[in-house]
């Protein structure tokens, strides 16, 4: 999963508001930026090199260090208190650490098989971006369609009405998000295009990773800072007009 990750930070913000959102969607997606960490440092190498001959089903990284369920847990506790620390509350040390784990077990529902810890320990998780990759997107959109359902619960229960900016640019990076990988679930971007793909792109898949998540992660926050009205007030300004 990439924006239903995303959407549980929205879920932590506003359950520990203490926190910032940079923050949540950080530690939201930390075993997948960790990942491309250990790929650059030569742990978790990831192919195909070239991003032109990637799919869902093609692409590969044995994440034994970022993903596997026993550094999983020790990455949840890293940040539960590294989120006490930087904002002097267990509201988003908590906050964190659940999302650690929520990151694994969406993972485990839609995702790439991960172990318990190695490639010879058990497997962990249904594997379907390599089994049933349109599954796996399925499912991660009606579980990011939840979220975000929840979100807007809690905004209407806690009377607050979020702005039209706000919510068109979640829909196009969440939504978008998923509707962007189906068409390379099964097939790369070459195969699509029917063309050998383009050797200066040699080596830059996971720097495009990179550069996704960040401009995803920039486009939430700078989003979720777009003013906000109470719904009394919002009602009161409509019936004025």
């Amino acid at each position: 999963m990439i924006a239903g990750h995303f959407a549980t930070a929205l879920v932590a913000k506003q359950q520990a508001p203490k926190g910032h959102l940079a923050f949540y969607l950080v530690i939201s997606q930390l075993p997948d930026l960790l990942w491309h960490l250990f790929h650059f440092l030569g742990v978790e190498p990831t192919t195909p090199a070239n991003p032109m001959n990637a799919s869902l089903q093609t692409m590969h990284a044995q994440m034994t260090y970022s993903h596997d369920l026993l550094p999983t847990l020790g990455w949840a506790m890293i940040a539960m208190m590294f989120g006490r620390g930087l904002f002097s509350s267990w509201g988003p040390g908590l906050a964190a650490g659940v999302l650690v784990i929520v990151h694994a077990l969406c993972d485990a529902l839609s995702g790439y098989p991960h172990n318990l810890f190695g490639p010879e320990s058990h497997q962990v998780g249904l594997g379907l971006y390599q089994n049933a990759p349109f599954v796996a997107l399925a499912l991660e959109g009606v579980f990011t369609a939840a979220v975000m359902g929840w979100v807007f619960w809690s905004d209407k229960r806690a009377g607050v009405r979020r702005s039209r900016t706000t919510l068109v640019v979640w829909a196009m990076v969440l939504g978008g998000g998923i509707v962007m990988m189906v068409p390379t679930a099964t097939q790369s971007t070459s195969e699509l295009l029917g063309a050998a793909p383009l050797e200066a792109l040699s080596g830059t898949l996971v720097p495009m990773l990179v550069v996704t998540y960040l401009g995803m992660m920039a486009a939430l926050v700078w989003a979720d800072v777009q003013p906000t009205r109470l719904l009394q007030e919002a009602s009161l300004q409509d019936e004025s007009l």
